[in-house]
């Protein structure tokens, strides 16, 4: 009985050779063969000049008017010049490089040439001379090897769609597609690689980028479901034993805090290990909410950690900690690679026996000597910050510990579903009230003047500033502004009425926690720093951020620069000075200028600079899609992502086994997973 899943050796012609060939192009299967959706479409039907765009790709049918010409120029450039009358219109066609095809012409023939009209100067780059006989309509292009050739590849899905035509299947649920409208499977692999039209290809693409996120996000989401049976964790407290510590707070939890925090307490109070990101803008109030799941984990008699990237923010977390649980009974301790060999000794047994409950720390935190007593929760801030080796390391310390990451790092709505699928998300999208946006301004660098008499109008307010640079030293391959120079600048500029400090990640801890404090103390009214302070620096008497070369930085970058600044009171200001080269440059500084939502700024970034500009090319953390793409197509994506975790939800499993199609499908791509 023919399945889709037989493997493309089935097909007549495709023997041992041929299907290595095809395993190159990650064709193993025939459903795989039949998914394999072309990457574009040559129309090859004729248009009349009056309907032509400019720079439109289009075939055009006509008469050879005069002898056609190869002008050569350079070594091995040459031109093939064909004047084709059209109607009565004569249109000059060049094809480059092709000298060979004017043996074939005559005066006088008609011809079928497919090329890129130019509308206003009324001529043709030549892509190729059709058959007329052979080529009509939409002719399908795929992606291919040196081994692969389009017409044998093509051949072959021929086959393989006569074949199989019969045992083509949906398996997404019919509900979904009611929902969604998408058309069944058999129609759209048949418009995709044989279509009729555009109108029926774009139908058909819609639903086969459905499928293909569908199926991705089934994978992901029944792997973390069967990870959080196979895991148990200890139930936690729930929200109304909080509710007297809530109630006591300073301040009212925001509408997106309070979310977020029933989001998270629902998780604990769960028999299932917790694995949440937590996201929030510079200033939304993470930290209180984080400090809510500690206490919920310390009020079961378990411990809790917060690891940090950085000890300046280790010591912040520890001193903003102990204010809000200074009525409680929880005891905390700060351990970072600073903490003296004396403290040390006595720290650890406290922590081993379980009288310490609650840690702040780094690195240190997740070493051999630290042992627990019982933990059962871990918070990782600025998680990106650490390896996933690290986290492990952390996470490993006690039976089932429950993690809850936490990043002020506004994730794109791609990356969000797509690298950090395995994990639940909460989203703090509001600010607490009575904070300022921020007020950006972009600026040339001819205007650098005015940029220094406002921050004399600022300084003379008792106000502080940051001054970012990209370079610590002068290089001789980029044209940038550096620390060194800048510093030297600033303070021939305002010293000795204002002190100037400087800061970079080749300085030692010591001098940059010295750096640092002195800032905060106002000791030094202007910083003049790289990126080291991007994360982890929290002063609320400055109120201005200026980013030289601000071009040179990522938009989400920028936006965790910005966020530095308008922890106060007061107004806040960004100043970013750029000379952008190019339009990418220009439109990034306009949208930094524009706007300060994370979440926008950050799906824009992902947009103008690529997965791979931002996470790194080796490990870009968007899978290689063959149909849809994750970053244009991200509505889809997320419609996708829900179903999924509506269909693979508990109540839902029992149903989603019977699905035979869907379970099918998932078990070839997801190594034999049981639906038990």
């Amino acid at each position: 009985m023919k399945n889709l899943d037989d493997p493309i050796s089935k097909l007549k012609g495709v023997g041992p050779k041929k299907q290595e060939d095809l395993f190159d192009l990650n064709i193993k299967t025939i459903f795989d063969l039949l998914n394999y959706f072309p990457f574009r479409y040559d129309d090859f039907r004729m248009k009349d000049l009056s309907q032509l765009q400019d720079q439109q790709t289009v075939t055009l049918k006509g008469k050879i008017a005069v002898e056609p010409t190869v002008n050569y120029f350079g070594k091995r450039r040459n031109r093939l010049i064909i004047r084709l009358l059209v109607g009565n219109d004569v249109i000059p066609i060049s094809f480059f490089n092709q000298p060979w095809l004017k043996k074939n012409l005559i005066v006088g023939q008609e011809i079928l040439v497919y090329g890129k009209f130019d509308s206003n100067r009324k001529t043709m780059s030549g892509i190729k001379i059709i058959n007329e006989t052979k080529n009509q309509g939409y002719n399908s292009i795929y992606s291919v090897n040196s081994k692969i050739t389009q017409k044998s590849l093509k051949q072959i899905i021929e086959q393989a769609y006569s074949e199989y035509q019969d045992v083509i299947e949906d398996f997404v649920p019919n509900w979904i597609i009611k929902k969604y409208r998408l058309e069944n499977l058999k129609n759209v692999i048949k418009t995709m690689h044989f279509p009729k039209s555009q109108a029926d290809v774009k139908g058909a693409r819609r639903t086969a980028k459905f499928n293909e996120f569908f199926l991705f996000q089934m994978r992901l989401q029944t792997v973390k479901g069967q990870k959080q049976k196979s895991e148990k964790a200890k139930i936690m407290s729930d929200k109304l034993t909080l509710m007297p510590f809530i109630d006591k707070l300073p301040y009212e939890l925001t509408a997106a805090q309070d979310k977020v925090v029933n989001e998270i307490l629902y998780d604990l109070h769960r028999p299932y290990q917790m694995n949440r990101l937590l996201q929030g803008d510079v200033g939304s109030g993470k930290t209180v909410v984080a400090a809510l799941a500690i206490l919920a984990t310390v009020l079961s008699h378990k411990q809790a950690v917060m690891l940090a990237p950085t000890e300046i923010l280790a010591e912040q977390h520890a001193n903003s900690l102990a204010k809000l649980f200074k009525d409680t009974d929880i005891n905390i301790a700060l351990l970072t690679g600073d903490t003296p060999n004396s403290a040390r000794k006595q720290l650890l047994p406290r922590i081993k026996d379980g009288k310490i409950n609650l840690i702040v720390g780094t690195h240190a935190l997740f070493q051999d000597t630290v042992q627990y007593h019982d933990l059962g929760l871990a918070v990782i801030d600025e998680q990106h910050r650490f390896g996933v080796n690290q986290r492990r390391k952390m996470r490993e310390k006690g039976a089932a510990t429950n993690v809850l990451s936490m990043t002020a790092t506004p994730i794109p709505r791609t990356l969000s579903i797509t690298t950090y699928g395995e994990m639940d998300i909460s989203v703090i999208d509001e600010l607490p009230g009575g904070r300022k946006p921020i007020k950006t301004t972009w600026i040339k660098n001819n205007q650098v003047r005015l940029m220094l008499n406002f921050l004399k109008k600022h300084l003379k307010n008792h106000e502080q500033a940051y001054v970012v640079v990209p370079l610590i030293d002068e290089s001789d391959s980029v044209d940038m502004r550096n620390v060194t120079d800048t510093y030297e600048k600033f303070e021939q500029t305002f010293s000795p009425t204002y002190q100037v400090g400087l800061l970079h990640g080749q300085m030692n801890d010591e001098d940059k926690n010295q750096v640092m404090d002195d800032f905060k103390k106002n000791k030094t009214q202007i910083l003049i720093s790289t990126t080291v302070i991007e994360v982890g620096v929290d002063v609320s008497n400055a109120s201005v951020m200026v980013i030289f070369d601000a071009d040179h930085f990522g938009l989400a970058q920028l936006h965790q620069l910005r966020g530095r600044v308008g922890r106060g009171q007061q107004q806040s200001y960004c100043i970013l000075i750029a000379d952008p080269k190019n339009k990418t440059g220009i439109e990034r500084m306009n949208v930094m200028s524009s706007s300060t939502d994370g979440f926008f700024i950050s799906q824009k970034d992902l947009e103008l600079r690529g997965p791979g500009d931002i996470l790194g090319k080796q490990q870009s953390g968007i899978p290689n899609f063959k149909v849809g793409d994750p970053i244009s197509d991200v509505n889809i994506l997320s419609a996708a992502k829900n179903v999924a975790t509506r269909v693979t939800d508990e109540d839902n499993w029992q149903q989603l086994a019977k699905n035979k199609n869907l379970v099918e499908r998932l078990n070839a791509i997801n190594n034999n997973t049981s639906f038990d």
